[in-house]
Order: C-alpha cells, then sequence, then structure tokens
C-alpha cells in the first residue's frame, strides 16, 4: 500500500507501508492491504506506520485532518504535525 501524509506547509511521509493506524473521530482505526474506501475525519492523535521490512514502527503525530483510502492508496490530509 502507498501512504501519503501531506500538512499545508510540507509532504510529510511517502512510502510503501503494511499497515496504518489513525486516530478516527470516533476512536483509532486500522487501515490493511485492500481496506474497503473511506473518507474519514482524524482527531489529533498519532499515525503509525507499520513497514514489513523495518520492525520499528513509525511515528507521526498530527492535528487533525481527514483520510481516504482507496485501490490501496492512503492519503493523510492533515492540519499540522504536532510536537512531541
Amino acid at each position: 500500500m502507498k501512504l501519503t501524509i501531506i500538512t499545508p506547509d510540507k509532504l510529510a511521509f511517502e512510502g510503501e507501508v503494511t499497515a496504518v493506524t489513525v486516530p478516527g473521530s470516533a476512536g483509532s482505526f486500522q487501515i490493511l492491504k485492500d481496506h474497503a474506501a473511506i473518507v474519514s475525519t482524524l482527531d489529533d492523535g498519532k499515525v503509525i506506520i507499520q513497514n514489513s521490512q523495518n520492525a520499528d514502527d513509525q511515528v507521526i503525530p498530527i492535528k487533525g485532518g481527514v483520510v481516504e483510502v482507496k485501490e490501496n492508496n492512503i492519503i493523510v490530509l492533515a492540519e499540522g504535525i504536532a510536537e512531541e
């Protein structure tokens, strides 16, 4: 799957992933390969990126936004990247 995380300022992440967990407005949810098409609002929280080639998860804290999943392409339009 291809994940792209974009803020108004920059491209925060782009690459191939095996799973992504996002902070949905109704609760966190995970996106896996062949996930149904969805558009959802996001709250402030952590986007957790899993990649089979890297044992450690990558975490990007966001300040709200929207996620769109369609045909194994995941686009996160975040309002900003939070300070950790």
